[in-house]
């Protein structure tokens, strides 16, 4: 069995409209049509082209409340990861106008440069503390040289890739 994408994934947002227009505004998703799954069922599929990615609801009526963590958190916070999930992750294009936006609106961003690899991130939080990592190719981002790696690495890499 192998795994070959993300197929999508859902959020159960307290603030179910801004989190809906937050992947919109900050993050160039559109919504798209998704099944009727009912009177009841309050949902908003969102696409990148023709997929659909991101799945917002609306928490259910007799859902328990949670402490929804800060979506403008430091940059230290954004490094830990949110919980229950740590982060996802998306490939991305345009740095630079992304960043610029993110800078624009007021939102707290943290950038690296992955491990050992020609690829340099971005990490934001959505309106319910999901923390957001975008993926650029390293040609978008020869100003990101030098950068400091995240503390989500070990401090020594190994270079051997572990057999089993």
């Amino acid at each position: 069995m192998a795994i070959s994408h993300l197929e999508h994934f859902l959020v159960v947002a307290q603030d179910y409209e801004a989190t809906v227009q937050w992947y919109i505004d900050n993050l160039g998703f559109e919504k798209g049509p998704h099944p009727d799954f009912g009177p009841d069922v309050e949902v908003t599929w969102l696409y990148l082209g023709k997929r659909d990615i991101i799945h917002v609801v609306p928490p259910r009526p007799d859902d328990e409340v949670r402490r929804t963590p800060d979506p403008n958190a430091t940059p230290e916070e954004i490094a830990q990861g949110s919980r229950p999930i740590h982060h996802i992750a998306f490939r991305a294009a345009n740095r630079v106008e992304m960043t610029d936006r993110f800078k624009e609106l007021g939102i707290t961003y943290l950038e690296q440069q992955a491990s050992k690899q020609d690829l340099y991130q971005v990490f934001v939080r959505d309106p319910n503390g999901i923390t957001v990592e975008l993926n650029f190719p390293a040609e978008e981002a020869a100003d990101m040289e030098g950068l400091a790696q995240l503390a989500l690495r070990p401090e020594k890499w190994n270079d051997e890739v572990p057999t089993g």
